[in-house]
Order: C-alpha cells, then structure tokens, then sequence
C-alpha cells in the first residue's frame, strides 16, 4: 500500500548546481467491492484495498504525502481527508462537486494530502453519496520527529473506530429515502472497528478485543464514523481521560462517558488499574430529536486483561445515559478547553471583521397530492438560513478558479432571512419550506469571522454536527435556546475554547465559532448528519486570495477527475 515518491524541486539553489529533492511517502487506495459478512448474512460492501475499516494512514506533523485511488467499483467515488486543512492546495479535499467531480469507474486520482498543523487524530472517508459508511480509515499524526506528546508517553495505540451496518445495501437505503421523501430506515447495528459485538446475532465470535496489560496506559484514538447518529462512549469500570479532539490537544479532562458527534475524534487515555478480568467498552446512540425513529441497540467490544483468572461472564457493561439526555451530552462537550500552552499556544481571533449567524434547520417541501412520506405528505428537505443547497453539475472550485459563470451564486445570506422564536414550539408552517440553490459565502483573505449556528425547531429540533473543511475552529460559546446577540458573547470563552474542526450544536440550541480566514480556496460545510447533509444543510465559503503570491491557491493537478 505504501511506497516512496522523490519530488525534485528546481530553485533559485538549482542554478548554482544544487537540484532540491524531497521524499513524499506514497499510498494505494482500490476502491472496490468486497463480501463481508455481519448479523448472519453477507453481503458486497464498498472497500479500500478489500479492508473494513479501511487501512490506517501514519503520519508526522508537516508531512506531504500522495494518495493514488483507483475506482475499481461500480459507483462513482470521491476521497476526503477529514480535518486536513490542506493549505493552498483543495484541490485534494474530496467533496464531489464541491472541489473535484467523482472519480469514476475505471479511473484514478492521485491526490495530494499537505499536512500542517494537525497533530492527533483525524480520518480519511468517501465524500460521495452514501459510500462513506463502509469507505472510511483512521489518520494518525505524530508530533514532528524531534517533539513528543504533551502527555507520559503511552504503552500503546488503538485507533477506535465507532460506525454503523444496514443489512440492506446502502445504495438502496440512500435511494429509497431519496425516492420516498422520508426519513432514511435505521441502522441495523453500531460496530467498534467494524464490529457489531457480542449483543448482536452471529456476532461473538468476532467480537473486538482490547488486549491489556494491569498498570499500563493506552491511548485509544476514537472515531465517529456513523452516519446518522450522536454517541455515548464507556468503558465499565474505567475512566477516560481526554487530551485531544479533531487532532488539537487539549486540557486533560476525565469522565467515565464521552458524548462523541459523527466527524469527530476524541483521544483518551485509558489506564488498565481495575483487577484483570473483562470489561465491555460499549457505545449507543444518543437522539435528542422527537419522533425520529434511531438505532436503540448498543455495540460493545471486550477490554481483556492479561494473565490467568476465571473472567466474568458476562463482562461488566457500562451505565450509559439515556438515549436523549441532553444535559450528558452537553456537560461533556461543554468542558472541553484547549491546551493553550507555551508549547502548544492558540491565537484566537479578537477584532472580528465579519459577523454571521447561521439558522440550521430540518424543513419540508410540497410534494404533489401529499404523496411523500414526510409529515404530512411532504418531502424533508433541510438548510443553511433558509438555503437548501443544490450540488451543481460541475465542481465549484474548478468554477470559482477558471471562471465559469452560472455554476454557483454568491447570495447566501449572513443572517437569517426571518427572524423569529427558533426554538419555539409548532412554529408557522409556512417558516418550514426553504429556497433551493448553489449559494456559497465569499470572503476576504485573512478576514476573521465569527460565525454563530443558531438550530431551529422546525419540523425535528435536534443536534447538527457541522463541519467545515479546510480549517480549525475555536468553539468559544454554546447554549440552549435562542442566541442573544448583546448578552451572550459577553460569555465568550477566548482564553482557552477548543479548536475543532466539527461542532455539535446543541438541539434548539447555538454555537459560536471563530477563524481565520486564512487558507485560500474552496471549502465545504456541512452538517455531518448524512441525511441532513443530502437533504440540503450544506453550503461552502470561497476564500479569495491574498496578495502575496504565497497567499494564493496552488495549480491543480493534471489529472482532475473529469464532469
């Protein structure tokens, strides 16, 4: 999977007879089908290199690597680097029709992953239709060779990965919801690093184990790959401490249970200082909204202690909340604070020159005779300020860099087009059907922005997970019902707010979010929700370049994929 690629840079140092040369690892993805088998049947799932999950890619702070990806499936494909900021350089980022059209069947794309200021964990995923549920894998980022944690070094490292399985194909799940107007059907199982576990039929034999020795550490590097779905994490008997989340470290903060969104990562480190026996780890959904059918089953993998005992059977299962309780999930994300240390410093943006506030919402189109399965008879539809995005034809970045007209607007609007009670119950019907269309946000080159998700009640109040490509995000505020523009930035945390680069807004609730506009390009955000997200709550900002030839976008590759 892994090989060598020398680039040879000609410079200035080229015409005094030395030729610069730089080694950039090289990996191979073959996107392909492959049986697997899960809850007592087989069936063809979607594969990198025939693995599920997909390999793990190991890198160091700063590195440059190059990913070739052969579409050897039947569907078009796309591959995104989840948290890489990519600077300069989207053209690599993955979103079909956002920064590149699919690859398709038959073809290739080598894409080039710039590493930067990254360190931790992040993940690499599919980027086009459904296809990301099983097409998916863990990234590593070392501290450069020269540093080390900002914590004891750990015995060793697992990479968690927490996802979900359809026993039907999820091309037919994708297509029917399309068909049908409605809600998606459910999730059959959850599944840590593939899988379901021991509560499941046919599933115990396979079940993950964690194998550990007493008074060791490990880091365990958790991945929300779900698709529809919030999650609560724990392992029986045993604290978690967090130091790091969407590859940013941050103060160590220890719970028994960890609220974790789709698109995130939280590394923990797990000390094995119970007496040896076996303990479940076990996750299950976490679903704030009303009258939205979930998955209420839970995945569990087994923490084996090593030497010689008569385990417990069963194992220990951990306590987990609820599945909508509310004040869990937020009291965890809701202490989480960057490190903000001499070594590990943060810059949050003070003098902001560009105010947004962002309704996130779940509406409904008409559908004709009231024949959709919607409320109702209505199509779900969803938005950004009223806004439900349409992906266009071709991709927006190659629009945006060579000019071609017609393909995006540049309307979408900085606050709400109406203004009312959010969060208030069985609010007017007529709020709930939005406009549809290709609106994106500009902005200036090293402006700073503040950008407040304000959720909303129409049709299902729920948490929306949203994530923004191509950069990190200081999260300095949140709260629950509707944001107070005089009172609440009053509250701001600008000492230590964690940097993520995906935030769970609170179910009819608010987030506040600040950058820098500093990474040229075109980037997608979107809520990770994948429904939500098909649905039309998704929109891009262009980020214009800067003056310097060092501040504008890099060329693109030769080998885009075509439209």
């Amino acid at each position: 999977m892994r090989a060598s690629k020398t680039l040879c840079l000609g410079s200035l140092l080229f015409l005094i007879g030395i030729l610069q040369c730089k080694a950039w690892a090289q990996y191979t993805f073959v996107v392909e089908e492959t049986p697997y088998k899960r809850l007592c049947s087989t069936k063809n799932i979607l594969t990198v290199n025939g693995q599920f999950p997909g390999p793990t890619l190991y890198v160091h702070k700063g590195d440059t690597i190059i990913v070739d990806v052969y579409n050897k499936a039947k569907y078009n494909i796309t591959i995104h680097w989840h948290g890489v900021k990519q600077p300069r350089y989207p053209w690599s980022d993955g979103p079909e029709y956002i920064t590149q059209c699919p690859i398709q069947p038959g073809a290739k794309f080598s894409q080039k992953v710039i590493f930067s200021t990254e360190e931790g964990t992040l993940w690499w995923h599919a980027h086009s239709d459904w296809s990301r549920v099983t097409v998916h894998g863990a990234i590593v980022i070392y501290p450069k060779k020269d540093s080390s944690y900002p914590f004891p070094k750990p015995d060793a490292e697992v990479p968690i990965i927490l996802g979900e399985w359809w026993k039907k194909p999820i091309m037919e799940v994708y297509h029917e919801m399309l068909r049908t107007g409605g809600d998606p059907n459910v999730s059959d199982a959850y599944t840590i690093n593939g899988q379901p576990g021991d509560l499941y039929p046919c599933s115990m034999q396979d079940t993950f184990k964690l194998r550990v020795e007493q008074g060791m550490t490990y880091l365990l590097r958790i991945i929300n790959v779900a698709m529809q779905d919030l999650l609560f994490f724990s392992i029986a008997n045993h604290s978690l401490t967090v130091v790091a989340t969407d590859a940013s470290y941050t103060k160590p903060l220890t719970r028994d249970i960890i609220t974790i969104s789709p698109g995130q990562t939280i590394d923990v480190l797990l000390k094995a200082n119970q007496n040896p026996d076996h303990y479940y780890m076990a996750a299950r959904v976490y679903s704030s909204a009303l009258g939205v059918a979930y998955d209420n089953t839970t995945t569990t993998a087994v923490v084996e202690y090593s030497g010689k005992y008569t385990p417990t059977s069963p194992p220990p299962l951990p306590q987990l909340p609820y599945y909508n309780d509310t004040s869990a999930s937020v009291n965890f994300t809701g202490s989480l604070r960057s490190l903000a240390n001499e070594e590990h410093p943060i810059d949050v943006p003070k003098n902001i020159t560009d105010h947004f506030i962002f309704t996130i919402s779940v509406n409904a189109f008409p559908c004709p005779n009231n024949s959709c399965a919607g409320p109702n008879g209505t199509r779900l539809a969803a938005s950004v300020n009223n806004i439900s995005f349409v992906n266009p034809s071709i991709d927006i970045l190659q629009a945006y860099y060579y000019g071609i007209n017609g393909v995006f607007k540049t309307r979408l609007p900085s606050f709400p087009p109406y203004v009312f009670n959010f969060t208030a119950d069985d609010l007017p019907l007529d709020l709930e059907t939005p406009k549809r269309g290709t609106e994106v946000k500009v902005l200036k080159y090293n402006s700073t922005v503040e950008l407040v998700f304000q959720g909303t009640n129409l049709e299902a109040g729920t948490d929306h997970p949203m994530h923004l490509h191509g950069y990190s995000f200081y999260v300095v505020g949140w709260g629950l019902g509707n944001f107070d523009v005089k009172k609440d930035p009053l509250n701001f945390n600008l000492v230590d707010p964690p940097l993520q680069n995906t935030i769970a807004v609170p179910k009819n609730g608010w987030a506040a979010i600040r950058f820098r506009a500093d990474n040229p390009g075109v980037w997608f955000m979107h809520c990770h929700i994948e429904r939500h997200l098909t649905w039309g709550m998704d929109t891009a900002f262009i980020v214009r370049n800067g003056v310097p030839l060092n501040t504008h976008l890099l060329l693109p590759p030769p080998d885009m994929p075509p439209c």
